[in-house]
């Protein structure tokens, strides 16, 4: 009986011979590369703008991103601090303290809790909150509690909508903060504002 010994080399076929890829497998590409494409820009999406500046920035830089600050407040430490605020009803204010050299030395979203857990009971007055959040969106006077008090929207953690309200004694003194969810974006409550 003749045996057949394997060809030491395969067939030109052999070699080059292709699979054409299943329509399964076409789908399945394109909907990985269009999630792909979907999670990047989703991601760049959460990139805010004042992420895009670093210490050292010129102010110019800001002012062409921004325009022009709304509110602008002199520091104790001879800087200044330029607010962009979104109210009325927007929910941040973007803060940056310049040198005198004009240049950026921090720049921030200044409504969070992180921010609102610096001030100071019984030590910071009208003066501090606004150099540091800028105008109240709303004010309100308590006569029983004997209390004025300043509102901020922000929301919380990227998820909650929140005031956050600072109640200040006659001397303008801060006595108590207190946050609350914001009744703009309680589809329960719209119809009483």
């Amino acid at each position: 009986m003749k045996q057949y010994a394997p060809p030491s080399q395969p067939s030109r076929s052999y070699r080059t011979a292709r699979v054409a890829p299943s329509a399964w497998q076409t789908a399945s590409r394109r909907v990985r590369a269009i999630a792909i494409v979907s999670l990047s820009i989703g991601l760049a999406a959460c990139v805010q703008p004042w992420q895009a500046f670093q210490p050292g920035a010129n102010q110019s830089d800001l002012v062409a991103r921004f325009g022009p600050p709304k509110e602008v407040y002199d520091l104790p430490n001879g800087n200044k601090h330029l607010l962009w605020p979104t109210r009325p009803l927007g929910e941040t204010t973007v803060g940056a303290e310049i040198g005198p050299d004009g240049k950026l030395v921090n720049l921030q979203q200044v409504l969070d809790n992180t921010n609102f857990a610096r001030v100071v009971i019984g030590e910071w007055n009208k003066h501090d909150i606004q150099v540091n959040f800028g105008l109240p969106e709303e004010t309100a006077y308590f006569p029983l509690m004997k209390r004025e008090v300043w509102s901020y929207r922000y929301v919380e953690n990227n998820v909650w909508y929140r005031l956050y309200h600072f109640y200040f004694d006659d001397q303008g003194i801060v006595r108590l903060t207190q946050k609350t969810d914001d009744p703009l974006h309680d589809p329960d409550h719209r119809g009483f504002l």
